[in-house]
């Protein structure tokens, strides 16, 4: 679907086809048709392939060999011990957008505030974040003013919701004195629960930036303008003497190439006009920047790198949120879980020729913005009260982040039948740390983008972290404990206890016959946990804990002499005519480490975490899935390229 041709020149290059990029180039597409804009990206198109567009399978886009997504080793750690982390990021044109979780999910209005950088605080943010989307909901306590009805995204509830499910939920989290909320997506309710939208059209298909901002217009005869150029990766950004950008360097993506010993790839130079914007995402953005000269003079030396600009901060300041999937037996029916699809007990293929409903679901109905008591903050020791006072305590940030996936998320053969011969039916708890403090960093090894970079992830590096974690086990399976549905810990997903500890695991529900009323549930007594206990609850998070997709800033937007790599309008330090807008990321380097761990039984609930894009260009994370963020951020540079060139989007 390629539609770029040899020798053809753009006002625009966008250096990247991931959500931000999709979300910029369509608005600028439309702004102005006489505008000749390219997006480049590694993978291949995503239109109309019902894997994508159809919520429910999105799980088949992890699996090792999976032509949708990139898999990124890390550096192996002693905090993890000794495991190397895999990153997983979009491989496919819309990046995280056309293969995440679908989770909408936004910030606290205080994150926004907290980058600290004219134009970009929240108050100057909300029109975009309002123009983004069209939101359904028929709540008549909603807030209408932080929503939009009007935007390209459409955020539903899906075609498969199941209220029984939900309210078994939210009364056990109420009985373990969780407040609810009508809307946890307005910018500032945090500590509680609340019945969860979607990335999913009415009509129950995905809602990708690319959908719905790129196809439709190359659909159309109007914006003959807009232009891909798919399966492609980019090299380099070249500079004239001024250090202008004017031109990207390009080659086919390896896998879109046959496997021939004189095929070495065509190297290409594409100019642009006007502008280049790298949309490459964090593991991907701060490696082309460095193959560019872009980045600390001593690295780009020692890899006889030509220097253009002596950036430090390029590459640094890596950051995920960190993620845990506990998983658990239920008593709920085949019809209320993915496990039927995702086990291949449902055909695929019938249940798409009959346009079943749970199609158009992504198994996730309930989450939670969840914050400790000031008890429960003070068990968790110094280290971590230092940061609760200074960064929580007088603010609206949630700790942890949790959602109810109804499903086993992993390789379902390794599961016990039930007692009648039929497979189970589980729940996952899926919960992360919503503003870790460790940090890490990617840089190349060398000007050959098919080596992988040197990718450090920092994960469990700062003691609060996994105390955040500690608390969040804790507390989200004595919720689960409360419902109906709760059957029991499936032992592979979970810390091991000894067998006389009170905290050991338990076989069958906590009550022979249903909770019948919330008196029922919060009579329910806490579990005791023991010092050893702890002790094997960090062990396990240690040895399990994952990614959450949420790769972010390595390109920050920040003061040069404070590590920024972009100024608020996204320019490059040092350059001209080059800026970042960052989110999924279009290289491809495929992790040869990722089956190895998706073959190992003890790895399979953490196989799939919540998905969203990268964001290269955030100063500090966001206490949300980052999807949204990576939307209203190619909104944002759209608008300030537009003013730029004199156009209104």
């Amino acid at each position: 679907m390629s539609t770029h041709k040899d020798g053809m020149e753009y006002d625009i290059i966008f250096a990247g086809g991931g959500t931000a990029a999709c979300v910029a180039a369509g608005r600028l597409a439309q702004a102005d048709p006489a505008l000749s804009i390219l997006i480049i990206e590694g993978g291949k198109s995503n239109l109309n392939d019902p894997t994508i567009t159809t919520p429910a399978i999105y799980p088949s886009h992890l699996v090792p060999d999976s032509q949708n997504a990139i898999f990124y080793n890390s550096e192996k750690s002693e905090h993890l011990r000794g495991r190397q982390a895999i990153v997983a990021t979009g491989g496919a044109l819309g990046g995280g957008s056309s293969i995440n979780f679908m989770m909408y999910t936004r910030g606290q209005s205080c994150d926004y505030d907290s980058w600290r950088t004219e134009g970009w605080d929240f108050k100057s943010l909300l029109p975009y974040f309002k123009k983004l989307e069209t939101f359904h909901s028929e709540d008549i306590a909603l807030d209408e003013s932080v929503h939009g009805f009007e935007g390209p995204i459409n955020v539903s509830r899906g075609t498969h919701m199941l209220k029984e499910q939900e309210d078994d939920v939210l009364a056990a989290a109420t009985a373990h004195g969780e407040k609810i909320f009508a809307d946890m997506n307005d910018f500032k309710s945090s500590g509680g629960f609340a019945r969860w939208h979607s990335y999913v059209g009415l009509d129950g298909r995905r809602q990708d930036a690319a959908h719905c901002y790129i196809h439709p217009l190359m659909a159309s005869s109007e914006y003959s303008n807009l232009h891909l150029l798919l399966q492609t990766k980019v090299v380099r950004i070249l500079f004239d003497t001024a250090k202008v950008a004017n031109a990207v360097e390009v080659i086919p993506t390896r896998s879109s190439e046959p496997v021939l010993p004189l095929n070495q790839g065509t190297v290409e130079i594409i100019s642009a006009r006007k502008l280049m914007v790298v949309s490459a995402g964090a593991l991907a953005s701060a490696p082309i920047l460095e193959r560019s000269g872009i980045g600390a003079a001593s690295l780009l030396s020692s890899l006889d790198v030509p220097l253009t600009v002596d950036l430090p901060g390029v590459g640094k300041n890596y950051q995920d949120h960190q993620c845990m999937m506990y998983p658990y037996f239920t008593s709920l029916e085949p019809n209320q879980t993915l496990d039927g699809l995702l086990s291949g007990h449902l055909n695929f293929s019938q249940a798409l020729a009959e346009k079943q409903s749970l199609l158009g679901w992504n198994g996730l109905d309930v989450a939670g913005k969840l914050r400790p008591s000031a008890a429960e903050a003070e068990a968790l020791g110094p280290e971590f009260n230092e940061v609760w006072k200074r960064d929580f305590e007088h603010l609206d940030r949630p700790l942890v982040m949790t959602a109810l996936i109804d499903s086993f998320l992993g390789d379902h053969r390794c599961l016990p039948l039930s007692a009648a011969g039929a497979p189970s039916q589980y729940a996952t708890f899926a919960l992360y740390n919503c503003y870790p403090y460790s940090r890490g960093s990617v840089h190349i090894v060398s000007t050959d983008i098919n080596d992988q970079p040197r990718f450090v992830n920092g994960f469990l590096t700062h003691p609060a972290d996994i105390k955040m974690l500690l608390w969040a086990y804790k507390k989200h399976r004595e919720i689960y404990r409360r419902t109906n549905q709760y059957q029991g810990e499936l032992a592979l997903g979970h810390p091991a206890f000894s067998k006389d500890s009170k905290a050991a695991l338990h076989d069958g529900p906590i009550e022979t016959d249903r909770f019948k009323s919330l008196e029922e549930r919060r009579a329910v007594k806490d579990i005791e946990y023991s010092a050893e206990d702890d002790a094997a609850i960090e062990e396990h998070i240690r040895e399990l804990v994952s990614t959450t997709w949420h790769s972010m800033g390595t390109c920050k937007m920040a003061p040069r002499e404070k590590g920024g790599v972009v100024d608020k309008d996204l320019n490059v330090y040092g350059v001209t005519k080059l800026k970042v807008a960052g989110t999924s990321t279009s290289s491809s380097c495929k992790s040869q480490h990722f089956l190895s761990e998706a073959t190992n039984p003890k790895f399979h609930t953490n196989m799939l975490t919540f998905t969203a894009p990268d964001l290269s260009i955030c100063p500090e994370n966001v206490g949300a899935n980052t999807n949204n963020t990576a939307l209203m951020i190619g909104e944002k540079a759209a608008a300030i390229i537009a003013e730029e060139l004199g156009l209104q989007v």
